[in-house]
């Protein structure tokens, strides 16, 4: 598996890592025929080292798997990448958005990164993944209501505490990592970006370039758009987003199948899903250092493994870059 640093912090991840959104089952239609411990394990036995996951997933369930399926692990081979800032049990903050839990019970998601608010979180991050620290502590999305200065230097606290390795951030703006960066060295910025989704590209990856920042990409399938089996008009429960999603409009699902059809005989001719060969182009993107893959089961956690065996050259990087700009 290749690996890379994180910006400067010291902190090496795989650059597949093993993003546990849906493990948690919340907004992806529950956790029914969910093997995510055995995914994460099938996972790390192809050298996929980082997991990132959050609190707000699934309400602790997701950090809880993780912490479950690491638990018989060599911990030191291991990169955990969790959150904070995203709070279903308390009013504060800054209020996000209304939601579900798994068990269908209405909860109120507030943006929330005081100091104080920050420290519970960690101690019950590292409660639920079973662990005495956290490799990568990142803000969930930016908290209106708290000074930037003062999330970091909470999170510095716990640095220095030796709770957590290094601190990044997601979802943030160039502006709110400058800011963060009066206070700490960021090591990454986890942000959204596909085939599909690139608007990354105009400010934040030339800001990360230029000041060596890694670049974790989520949502490099856009919800599994990406891998082909999405067919126009597919119906969603009503507790995934992809029911009410823009861009799984019939319409748009029906250029992105076009456009994944043209490139279906060089996945082909490499022995290759179109998954995979997704992956190894957004791999291959400038600035982009880590693509955060999602799984439900060992299956499909080892076939996004062994993306990184697919050999892309330059010339076809490109070709696959002129198919999709014809979407």
């Amino acid at each position: 598996m290749e690996t890379i640093e994180l910006g400067t912090s010291g902190l090496h991840a795989s650059r597949i890592a093993f993003g546990s959104w849906a493990a948690g089952g919340w907004m992806w239609g529950g956790t029914e025929q969910n093997d995510a411990v055995g995914a994460i394990r099938a996972s790390f036995e192809l050298g996929v080292t980082s997991i990132d996951t959050a609190p707000i997933y699934g309400q602790g369930l997701s950090e809880e798997i993780v912490g479950e399926a690491i638990k018989d692990l060599p911990r030191d081979q291991i990169q955990i990448l969790t959150k904070f800032g995203m709070r279903w049990d308390d009013t504060q903050g800054d209020f996000a958005f209304k939601s579900q839990n798994n068990a269908g019970q209405a909860i109120d998601v507030y943006k929330y990164a005081a100091p104080a608010s920050i420290i519970k979180e960690c101690e019950d991050s590292l409660r639920r993944l079973g662990t005495d620290y956290i490799d990568l502590y990142q803000i969930h999305w930016p908290d209106n209501t708290t000074p930037i200065p003062e999330t970091m230097e909470a999170v510095q606290r716990l640095i220095e505490q030796g709770k957590v390795r290094a601190a990044g951030v997601s979802n943030y703006s160039v502006e709110q990592m400058q800011q963060a960066e009066t206070v700490l060295n960021i090591a990454s910025n986890q942000v959204p970006y596909s085939m599909v989704r690139q608007d990354i590209e105009q400010d934040v990856v030339p800001y990360c370039q230029q000041h060596h920042k890694a670049i974790l990409a989520y949502s490099p399938m856009q919800l599994g758009l990406l891998t082909g089996k999405i067919k126009p008009g597919q119906q969603f429960e009503a507790s995934d987003l992809r029911a009410t999603h823009p861009l799984f409009k019939p319409d748009f699902v029906t250029r992105v199948n076009a456009f994944l059809a043209t490139i279906r005989p060089m996945a082909e001719s490499k022995n290759a899903t179109l998954g995979q060969l997704v992956l190894r182009w957004t791999l291959a993107q400038p600035g982009i250092s880590v693509v955060l893959v999602g799984a439900r089961n060992a299956e499909q956690a080892v076939q996004n493994a062994r993306a990184l065996e697919v050999n892309l050259s330059p010339q076809e990087v490109d070709f696959i870059s002129q198919q999709l700009a014809q979407l």
